[in-house]
């Protein structure tokens, strides 16, 4: 397929979503449909037909996102946590009903997790290894706050630069970046 499109990191009605949510911050309104085209034109094709036609495998079958389901045992201490020293934004919180626990989606530069109080989601002590850019400064910017559970270092390894952080509910979070080639 070499005249095919080049896979986007994200979903491309996703980047339409969040395309209409910052020009919608603007003051500047658009339609879904609108951004679509938008994106379509982004990766040098004319319309959103192209690239929806494009995109698919054939089978029908993509996955667009992966979202880790991490258990928590105290609503504090996962918001100081991950809010607070990783910088994460806290997207939604959900309860089925009053004295439910906590379900949750935090976010930052492209990564989702969901953080549950559910018995039976999530394993405590599970480990998540995340893929990124920017691991150095990352790890500066997590010493810089002088979080008192934890001062994560630096580690290289043979698939590249890791900064390790354990959680509150002792889940490993493994940040890696691969060295250059």
């Amino acid at each position: 397929m070499a005249d095919s499109v080049q896979r986007p990191l994200a979903d491309p009605k996703s980047m339409a979503k969040r395309l209409r949510a910052v020009l919608a911050e603007r003051n500047v309104e658009v339609s879904h449909s609108e951004a679509l085209e938008v994106v379509a034109r982004q990766f040098g094709l004319g319309d959103w037909n192209v690239l929806a036609a494009q995109l698919d495998d054939g089978a029908g079958i993509r996955f667009t996102e992966t979202c880790p389901v991490l258990r928590i045992f105290d609503e504090d201490k996962a918001k100081e946590f991950y809010v607070e020293f990783l910088g994460f934004n806290l997207d939604w919180e959900h309860r089925f009903g009053d004295n439910f626990p906590l379900y949750a989606q935090v976010s930052r530069a492209g990564l989702t997790l969901h953080l549950s109080g559910h018995h039976g989601d999530g394993t405590p002590g599970s480990g998540v290894f995340v893929r990124m850019q920017g691991v150095r400064q990352f790890q500066a910017e997590l010493i810089a706050k002088n979080y008192r559970h934890m001062k994560p270092g630096l580690e290289g390894a043979p698939w590249g630069l890791v900064t390790s952080v354990t959680d509150p509910f002792n889940n490993r979070i493994h940040f890696c970046e691969a060295e250059a080639e």
